[in-house]
């Protein structure tokens, strides 16, 4: 069977030899370079069909040129190893030793959903995993270092505890205050229109001041932080990171934790509780304000029944869960600032990263505190 193709030059062809005793030997003959091929598309099929037939023997050896296209045809024909009775020119083996010594890339088959599934949620507990266990080691290190200043009291970083306070509190009142007050007119307008419907308006007070003092001053102003103060430290980390400061730092032998983790921790572990009562005060005078407008209960009235409703446990607790707060923002902070790679991607990505999980843990630690003081402070 010989295929022949009208062509000015020399054309590919492929011919099928009966032989006696023995079994078929398959010759090809011609031009094999990929431009034959193109005009001779059905050759391919051919090939193909009759590579099946692992009885057969090919002949390579009337081909005239052959360059590494069609030796891949072939070689794929094949199914990717050379025939055992296979003749062709010295010259032509190259090529096909060429792709034997090239290992293939082996497509693997798609994964299930369910397996995809499997393999994220155990990446997503192992990073979380590794991630809580850097924490708990710069919380470590941070009890080695205050072990070290309180035999080295004068090594204590007094200007940068002192800026950090600065920058964390003195300048986070303007806002605080704002969004405390907001909130309080808020919350006892929505009380105001439900108490109305019972005449229990009197009651209004001991909602606002549980609320406030115990749960929503302290909340609003470690959000509020966790956001402003919390990514801006987390950015100065991967700035020094960036501008190879924190490199520098090292080859000075200065501590990062001793210079860079302590002072902010120090730093909102004591500006935390101020800044609660601080929001706290200002959601109260804002209900009151509301409270005064919508039901008719003076600033006086007010002021005079808040310690009769709210123990001053619940003070205690707010302030005491609000240096929580401002400790686990900082050492938030501080571990995804030192994870930002020296790159502006990072960066930003590692920033956002800081804010979601310090305001997730700021509403987790508030829930485990509600759990434990569930029955304490109640009138």
């Amino acid at each position: 069977m010989t295929d022949k193709q009208s062509s000015p030059d020399n054309p590919p062809l492929f011919e099928i030899l009966a032989q006696q005793g023995g079994p078929s030997c398959v010759k090809l003959s011609g031009d094999w370079n990929i431009r034959s091929l193109v005009k001779s598309p059905d050759l391919r099929g051919k090939i193909s069909k009759n590579a099946k037939l692992k009885t057969l023997q090919w002949d390579l050896r009337s081909i005239d040129v052959l360059d590494s296209a069609s030796a891949l045809i072939l070689w794929q024909a094949w199914g990717g190893q050379v025939p055992t009775a296979l003749q062709l020119k010295p010259e032509h083996q190259r090529l096909f030793d060429l792709w034997q010594a090239q290992v293939l890339p082996v497509v693997e088959p798609p994964a299930s959903h369910f397996s995809l599934f499997f393999s994220y949620t155990q990446q997503l507990l192992l990073g979380f995993w590794g991630q809580l266990l850097n924490v708990v080691g710069l919380l470590g290190q941070l009890l080695l270092d205050l072990a070290y200043l309180l035999v080295h009291p004068r090594e204590i970083p007094r200007a940068e505890i002192s800026i950090t306070i600065y920058d964390a509190g003195v300048r986070a009142l303007g806002i605080t205050a704002l969004v405390g007050f907001l909130i309080g007119i808020v919350l006892s307008y929505l009380s105001a229109l439900q108490l109305k419907t019972f005449g229990a308006e009197i009651y209004i007070i001991d909602i606002l001041g549980l609320s406030i003092i115990r749960e929503l001053g302290p909340l609003l102003a470690a959000i509020l932080v966790a956001g402003r103060s919390g990514s801006a430290m987390t950015a100065q980390l991967g700035i020094m990171r960036v501008t190879e400061e924190l490199d520098a730092l090292s080859a000075m032998g200065i501590s990062h934790s001793l210079r860079l983790i302590l002072p902010k921790v120090a730093a909102l572990v004591i500006v935390m509780p101020l800044l609660s009562a601080w929001t706290s005060a200002a959601a109260l005078i804002g209900g009151m304000f509301s409270a005064q407008n919508t039901l008719d209960i003076s600033y006086q009235q007010f002021f005079l029944k808040i310690p009769d409703v709210v123990p001053l446990v619940n003070v205690f607790i707010g302030l005491g869960k609000s240096a929580v707060f401002g400790l686990m923002i900082a050492l938030i902070a501080c571990h995804f600032g030192f994870r930002i790679k020296p790159n502006t991607e990072s960066l930003g990505n590692e920033t956002t990263n800081s804010v979601v999980a310090a305001i997730t843990v700021v509403i987790m630690v508030d829930a485990v505190f509600a759990i434990l003081f569930m029955g304490v402070g109640m009138p």
